[in-house]
Order: structure tokens, then sequence, then C-alpha cells
């Protein structure tokens, strides 16, 4: 039975879209053999409800508050606060269709939200490769420091996530999994090396110095916990997904991939609270480190 149900899903692992005309199994029926995975999927669902909701709704709020204070990253990170507060709405209408409801038009809609999810990484990349040039090519990032280049590149990336998003929920996109599985990485390898190489350029002392600059050591820190967030949310599914093959379809279906998401998940209520934290106790950058906006972005997220 678990077996034909995994089969017949999309391949890739996330949140099926049953069949309209086939009444699908509940959330925890159909993975009542290993309850762990569905157990901590919800218990995200529930975190991002409390504590993500509101916190994007404020971070939306902070930047419409200090548009005229934008730093270079603010646009990319506006648009990325947007997406998670529409997934964070949605997440009450997911638990309640997976607990109470399971019904297929939910579903349907409901894979907006997990498209877009999916998709919204593209604009953290962004961010981190902002401040990847901002630390280690100056002169570049300030030829191109103009927030016009940066509206349209967060315009045309929305354009692809809310496509990417339609067609998943649409089921247009064919062997979902290894698509999936190459962006993630994609995605991933790209963020981990900004943030290493910003790492590595923050940790050279200056000339005649054997210490870091105290400035520069918020900042090393700053980036270090950035880093590990991100390998905390986004590393699961990049180390699990492509041995699918490797684990049985009950295990992969009902404990690597709810496990896998839930981190993922997580990172809409992570990723404002981190961004309020630095907002509330941190000056602003003297301009001895590299710019005084691109410091602030570097300290940002």
């Amino acid at each position: 039975m678990v077996d034909a149900l995994y089969t017949n899903s999309s391949p890739l692992p996330n949140y099926n879209m049953p069949n309209a005309t086939v009444q699908p199994p509940s959330f925890f029926e159909e993975c009542k053999v290993i309850p762990a995975g569905p157990m901590i999927y919800v218990s995200a669902q529930a975190i991002n409800i409390v504590l993500g909701l509101p916190a994007n709704v404020m971070v939306l709020w902070l930047l419409r508050r200090n548009k005229a204070d934008f730093t270079t990253s603010d646009i990319f990170i506006l648009n990325l606060a947007i997406l998670d507060t529409f997934f964070c709405l949605m997440s009450p209408v997911d638990l309640l269709n997976r607990l109470l409801l399971n019904h297929a038009t939910v579903w349907q809609v409901q894979s907006v939200a997990y498209g877009i999810k999916d998709g919204s990484p593209l604009l953290l990349t962004c961010i981190c490769l902002d401040r990847y040039l901002a630390v280690l090519h100056p002169i570049t990032f300030t030829r191109f420091r103009g927030q016009k280049h940066r509206i349209i590149c967060a315009e045309v990336l929305m354009v692809i996530i809310i496509s990417y998003a339609i067609s998943y929920a649409a089921g247009a996109v064919k062997d979902f999994h290894r698509v999936f599985s190459i962006m993630i990485l994609t995605i991933f390898s790209i963020m981990v090396f900004c943030n290493l190489s910003i790492l590595w350029a923050l940790k050279r002392s200056g000339p005649g110095r054997d210490e870091m600059h105290p400035v520069k050591k918020k900042a090393f820190n700053m980036v270090l916990i950035i880093l590990a967030i991100i390998v905390f949310h986004y590393f699961p599914p990049v180390i699990l997904f492509p041995f699918q093959n490797y684990f049985s379809p009950l295990v992969f279906k009902c404990y690597v991939h709810h496990i896998a998401f839930a981190f993922m998940d997580l990172s809409s209520s992570v990723q404002p609270l981190l961004y309020l934290s630095r907002m509330v106790r941190l000056p602003c950058f003297p301009t001895d480190t590299v710019s005084d906006t691109s410091a602030k972005s570097i300290t940002v997220n």
C-alpha cells in the first residue's frame, strides 16, 4: 500500500499531491509505522506559525520604515521576507489539511507554497553573493552599488520562483526530485563558498597586526553564525536526497523527507529572527572595513 502511494506520488518527496479522484490516507496514517518524521514536521510548522509569521511581518515593517537607508542586500531581504511571510501564512492551512481535512484541492493550493519555499533560497544566495562582492571585490561592488541592478535581479528571481511554484503545483515539472536536488545543491554550494570566502578575508589581519580588528571580529562572528545556519537548514536535503534509492520508500517518505524539509522550513523563522537581532543591537560599522553599506550588509541576514 505504502509503496504504491509512493510510486504514484511526485518523484520529489516534498509533500505529495494526491490524485483528485482518490482520497489519500491521512498524514499520520500513511506513516504510522514511523511517526517521528511527521511529528517533527508538524512541530516545525507550529514554530513557523508562532515565531516565523510575526518575525517576518516585523522585518517587512522595519524595512518599510527604513527604506531610505536600504543597504545593498535589503532588496533581497525584503523579497525573501515576503515569500517567507506567505509560506508562514499557509502553515496553518498545511497543518489543518494534513491533520483534519486531507482535501485534494487544498493540497493543490498548498503545493504553491511548497514550490515558493523550495525556490526562496535563490534570494538568500543573492544576499551571500552581494556580501561576497562587498568584501572580496569592493571595486566591482562599488561599480554596481546602485539598487537598480538588484531590483531587476530580485524581480526576475521572483518571477522565476512563482513560475516554478505554479509549475510544481500543476505537476508540470518532470523528474522533480532530480531538479530539486540539483537546484538545492547548487544554491548550497554557492552560499557556502561565499561565506567561507568572506570568513577567510576577514580572518586575515591587517599589515603589522597580530590580532583581528574588533569590527572585523564582529563581522567574522556574524558570518560564521550565518554559515552555521545555512548548513543547519540546507545540508540535510543536500546530503540525503541524492541517496534516495538507498532508503526504503517507507523510510524515505515518512522519515527522511519530513525531517529534511522540517529543517529547511524552519529557515522561515530563523532568518528573520537573526535579522531582527542584528537590527536591534548592532551599531553601524565604521567606514574602515570595506564601506559602511557593505559592512551593514555583511552583518545582517
